[in-house]
């Protein structure tokens, strides 16, 4: 899927296989279920970890040790000249606003350290329960995490910029004076794990084969790919359609590269547990399905003295082990069973880390400021179903939570509270709409809630008892003047059939906070519960929109563009496995996201998103949770990593490296 440059994937930042939106990362249990939490209570997030196997999580300003790497400031080096519009132009890299930070001759990424040395092994618990596919192109199975470390692409992301890709497999790109001509020339060392040479006719057959075959939500990410085509063996021509978004030319150069020879005797459409042939630094090595998957580096990797490549890809092994219980894991963690862990559970970090290894220095617990957009976690209504229509309803339910509450008693006060769909990022509306909003609304008026042009809506504050009778009494009104009416004990809706709710998960991390929200929704006569399923099942049923509510978290980054359209646009609101699951379908909403695809300053992308947080907001699709502004680490002492961490990403998987001497000196043993 696309990959709107501004959520390239990565499972903690920067993902090493951007095929889908990137989304910020390090989300715990109650304040996030991220795009590589090993606890997301949305199994349609499989395919996101699946692909954003290697994330690098860096960690600002704080190092465990010095490993002497430079520190410059890519911000302040010489990068490229801003393309002026209506011109031709040749680049190393392509940038959503046309500015890239790094010039064409940098030696390597600015955060990482090229001297690192090579070996040893990193492990850290997967996110699902189980996996039963090598494929994570397709609606079909539940992909292993990291099959994103397999795949390159023809360009690759920064952790330092949010909207920038510098060359991988091609090297330079050059484009047309109208921007609907892209022609990538591909390196000629490139090669598969098997030693073909990478060709742009398999380019062209990759991305071609995700347009038209691949899951639902990657083919709606190249809806602008009007034609792809091998131009000769190193140049691969990509025709996009006039007035394309913005982020088209980056989707396209983000997407894996699949070898055409070897799916001429493979089903692409089809589940497998054979590994498959990839070009990336690495390759699929032991797993047993249901337990773990270890990726193995591959020594003779093509692009591993490649600049963008230098100091990264450092550990021998990649290894996930999976677990269908928390304290489990827990304690697996804790015997070294897996070293790198990003706390999720409040308890867990305020309680738990009193172990022997803690205490003797084995373990180190650092808390890390964010500082990538916190994204978006909140109980969402499916409003498919005809109990959600109203949104005097969804307001309604939305009194009976009281956060002040959970977050004092059952997460250590140490969450904040979540308010707007671009939580933490400058596209939150605040206050009263600006005049620049107020002119992307105008049009919609008379369609749009008269909320929208007020005060950006907020949740409601409580008075922390559990059970605030003045929030519970204007919930009943508002129930009340929807057409909803008492009947004893019980709530009927306005065509006289009770009101029930289910809250759907397929694992019990949240089920504390939703029973206190049960609790107050039985005393507004609802019949509400929290119904836990087997991950199978959840994934069918998420799937097919067969759910009353669900939670659900996602991120756009500092560059909102294609991934709103996926998660809020009407088109995606019938796509199964859909990102949309509240079912949104507005067209003001639509129409913005239309504009914000395309337009060109930062400012005004800016005020768009501000306005479209002011219309979702004020229709009440969601009951908002929390964030948490700082990654919380635990990981075995085992790693070094670069003075210069990157901005948005704690580097982990991506810039840090195994430590022998260090292993051999806390008596840690590989597993």
């Amino acid at each position: 899927m696309a990959i709107p440059v501004s959520t390239l994937w990565r499972s903690s930042r920067n993902t090493v296989a951007p095929f889908l939106p990137r989304r910020p990362c390090g989300h715990s249990l109650e304040r996030a279920l991220p795009g590589r939490s090993p606890f997301l209570p949305s199994r349609r997030r499989a395919l996101e970890l699946a692909l954003g196997g290697l994330c690098g999580l860096s960690l600002p300003l704080q190092f465990v040790r010095d490993a002497g790497a430079e520190t410059a400031d890519p911000a302040a080096q010489a990068g490229s000249l801003v393309p002026q519009a209506g011109e031709a132009y040749e680049s190393h890299g392509l940038s959503i606003f046309g500015d890239l930070a790094l010039p064409a001759d940098f030696p390597h990424l600015p955060y990482a350290y090229p001297a690192a040395p090579k070996g040893g092994i990193f492990i850290e618990q997967a996110g699902f329960n189980t996996f039963n596919t090598f494929n994570a192109f397709i609606l079909k199975g539940d992909p292993a995490s990291g099959l994103g470390l397999l795949f390159d692409t023809l360009m690759t992301s920064s952790s330092d910029e949010p909207d920038a890709l510098y060359g991988l497999v091609a090297e330079k790109v050059a484009v047309s004076a109208d921007r609907t001509l892209y022609r990538f020339f591909l390196r000629k060392e490139a090669r598969f794990h098997d030693g073909t040479p990478i060709k742009a006719s398999d380019v062209a057959f990759s991305i071609n084969l995700i347009k038209t075959k691949g899951h639902p939500i990657l083919r709606q990410g190249l809806r602008d790919l009007e034609s792809v085509e091998a131009e000769a063996d190193d140049i691969v021509r990509v025709r996009l359609r006039a007035g394309h978004s913005r982020e088209a030319p980056l989707t396209v150069a983000s997407q894996p590269i699949f070898s055409q020879a070897y799916y001429k005797t493979h089903n692409f459409e089809e589940t497998t547990l054979e590994p498959p042939l990839g070009s990336g630094a690495y390759k699929i090595g032991p797993f047993e399905q249901g337990r773990f998957i270890a990726y193995a580096r591959v020594e003779n990797y093509w692009g591993k003295d490649l600049p963008i490549n230098r100091g990264r890809h450092n550990f021998d092994t990649i290894r996930y082990e999976y677990f269908n219980d928390r304290k489990v894991a827990f304690e697996a963690f804790k015997a070294g069973v897996f070293t790198y862990r990003e706390e999720f559970t409040s308890i867990l970090w305020a309680t738990g880390y009193d172990f022997a290894a803690l205490k003797e220095g084995k373990v180190k617990r650092e808390t890390i400021p964010d500082l990538y957009p916190r994204g978006t976690q909140g109980w969402f209504f499916n409003t498919r179903r005809g109990k959600f229509k109203d949104p005097r309803i969804r307001r309604a339910l939305g009194y009976a939570f009281d956060f002040e509450w959970t977050n004092a008693n059952l997460m250590y006060n140490l969450y904040k509270r979540t308010v707007s769909y671009f939580q933490n990022s400058p596209m939150e509306a605040r206050g009263l709409p600006s005049a620049a909003e107020i002119a992307y609304l105008d049009p919609f008026r008379k369609d749009l809630p008269e909320a929208v042009f007020g005060e950006a809506v907020l949740p409601p504050v409580s008075d922390g008892s559990g059970q605030d009778r003045t929030l519970l009494r204007e919930a009943s009104e508002q129930l009340r003047q929807a057409g909803c009416t008492r009947k004893g004990n019980k709530l009927l809706l306005p065509d006289g059939k009770p009101f029930e709710i289910e809250f759907l998960g397929f694992e019990t991390s949240f089920q504390p906070h939703t029973a206190a929200y049960v609790k107050n929704l039985k005393l507004l006569g609802i019949d509400a519960d929290y119904r836990v399923v087997d991950a199978a099942q959840y994934k069918r049923r998420t799937d097919e929109f067969d759910y009353d509510i669900v939670v659900e978290r996602f991120g756009f980054g500092l560059t909102p563009g294609e991934d709103m359209r996926l998660i809020f646009g009407s088109e995606s609101a019938a796509i199964p496995g859909s990102r949309n699951v509240s079912g949104i379908a507005l067209p003001s909403v639509d129409a913005l996201i239309e504009k914000a695809l395309v337009v060109d300053t930062r400012e005004n992308l800016t005020e768009i998103c501000r306005a479209i947080d002011r219309i979702l907001r004020a229709h009440y699709f969601w009951v908002p949770m929390w964030n948490n502004p700082n990654h919380l680490l635990a990981f075995w002492d085992l790693f070094q990593r670069p003075q210069r961490p990157p901005r948005y990403d704690v580097g982990a998987l991506t810039t840090w490296w195994f430590d022998p001497e260090q292993a051999k000196r806390i008596g840690w043993r590989k597993p």
